[in-house]
């Protein structure tokens, strides 16, 4: 049996803030390896003959960076589905079943979160053939992660019933996430997992499902699916369609109720890095307890978790803390107190501060480009173009710009001129004159850009041309 693997990457938490934001969520970030989350996912089941090509869900804001990630690990997906809005994982993943069972009726869901980290993809990979035997038999099977603590941040399975299958057992209840007294009881019980949120079925299966339990749910992800507009390499699913569907997650929507479901006891070194402090426990330590990561210095400082994204930071006499620093922001929290870290994003959502969504690391179909300066009438940034990649050609009503190549070369369209700059050169863009920026080399190409203007906003923009589809 041949599995589909439908990778979910379109949340957008915040509980790795400063990191981590809903422009640039966790699971895009490289924050255990050199590889974000989302290509550890695709990497984890790549090369094996029983795994088919995957099936993405993502937000249309994120459709770049998807594109982006794929195509630097060498993994083609099947299909990148866009939602226009979010409505929670049920009527995602209804939308990759309904387009696999187009291509086959018969075809098996593997349906995988992309911000997790599993420290034991061998045994996982083991535990997919059983998840996937059970399935061919109509079960709806979940992986239950057997559980190394009281946490009490995870919904929790009851097992039921033991298959013949070891290690496959029905599914007795679903816990909501239990305080700190019965998690110890949920633990040393033995008869609970953590709800990891992964799955193995049939497509229609779920469908069947679906159109039991949830029928405006799936009436309206089918009329989604029936009016998608293709978008280069994307599937939009169509907008009016997709909001009017109702928002509820799987558990909820299915798999508390059917009849079918199953869970196969998981050990697999699972972490959903839902925390700082979870983040933390998967880090390397220093014989104090401390994870240390970029330019860091400290002096008597125990069990802390200091990461450095640009400047030095330097610590002393303190304990149990976590420090993040990134270009624009700083973080200090007490480890006993990282779930607090989404109040300060809601505050500073409360205040009209973008800090609490937005990079000053922006990235686009083209590259990305970073904001280094800002002033009253001024802005410096540094812009990166692929190889091969092209910004739209545009003008500005309140803006010029100064372009300096750092690195590579850089064709320019300004107004009826097209010309080169190599390294150490530099034009000068006027106030509502058209214009673009390419990069005809292999190698990256780096652009100081030093804005001046009444107003410096990234709406004041007018495109004419664009490779991406963008208006």
């Amino acid at each position: 049996m041949t599995l589909i693997p439908v990778i979910l990457c379109g949340g957008s938490g915040t509980r790795l803030w400063p990191l981590s934001r809903r422009a640039y969520p966790k699971q895009f970030l490289a924050l255990n390896s050199e590889q974000s989350l989302f290509q550890e996912t695709l990497l984890r089941l790549s090369g094996k003959a029983e795994i088919a090509a995957p099936l993405i869900v993502t937000n249309s804001e994120y459709r770049f960076i998807v594109a982006e990630q794929l195509r630097l690990t060498g993994i083609s997906a099947q299909n990148i589905l866009l939602e226009p809005v979010s409505r929670n994982t049920a009527p995602a993943i209804a939308a990759a079943a309904l387009l696999a069972i187009e291509s086959n009726a018969d075809a098996t869901l593997l349906i995988l979160p992309s911000d997790h980290v599993i420290g034991s993809p061998q045994i996982f990979r083991q535990l997919l053939s059983t998840a996937s035997a059970a399935a061919a038999q109509g079960k709806m099977v979940t992986f239950g992660i057997v559980p190394t603590s009281p946490h009490t941040g995870y919904g929790y399975i009851q097992r039921g019933a033991a298959h013949v299958t070891d290690g496959l057992y029905d599914i007795a209840s679903f816990i909501e996430k239990p305080d700190e007294a019965l998690a110890k009881i949920f633990l040393e019980s033995g008869d609970y997992f953590w709800n990891s949120g992964m799955y193995v079925f049939r497509a229609e299966r779920y469908i069947a499902e679906l159109k039991k339990r949830q029928p405006d749910m799936l009436a309206a992800v089918e009329r989604a699916v029936r009016l998608a507009q293709k978008d280069l390499d994307f599937l939009r699913l169509d907008p009016v369609a997709f909001a009017s569907c109702p928002s509820d997650s799987i558990d909820y929507a299915v798999m508390e109720h059917t009849s079918h479901a199953a869970v196969v006891a998981a050990d697999i070194a699972w972490n959903d890095i839902g925390s700082w402090s979870a983040l933390a426990e998967i880090c390397p330590l220093d014989d104090s307890g401390n994870t240390l990561q970029g330019d860091v210095i400290v002096d008597n400082v125990q069990n802390c978790m200091i990461r450095s994204e640009r400047r030095l930071v330097a610590a002393a006499g303190v304990q149990d803390l976590v420090i993040a620093e990134t270009a624009d922001a700083v973080l200090v929290v007490h480890k006993n107190d990282t779930q607090g870290v989404k109040h300060i994003v809601a505050r500073l959502n409360a205040n009209g501060r973008t800090l609490g969504a937005v990079h000053s690391h922006v990235y686009r179909p083209w590259g990305h480009y970073e904001s280094i300066d800002a002033g009253e009438r001024f802005q410096v940034k540094r812009i990166v173009v692929n190889p091969g990649a092209a910004l739209s050609l545009q003008m500005h009503h309140h803006r010029a710009e100064h372009w300096i190549v750092v690195k590579g070369t850089a064709r320019v369209t300004r107004g009826d001129e097209v010309f080169l700059l190599s390294e150490n050169q530099s034009t000068y863009i006027s106030v509502q004159q058209t214009h673009r920026l390419e990069n005809p080399g292999t190698m990256p190409l780096e652009v100081i850009e030093v804005q001046s203007g009444v107003y410096l906003g990234e709406d004041d923009i007018v495109r004419f041309e664009d490779a991406y589809g963008r208006a």
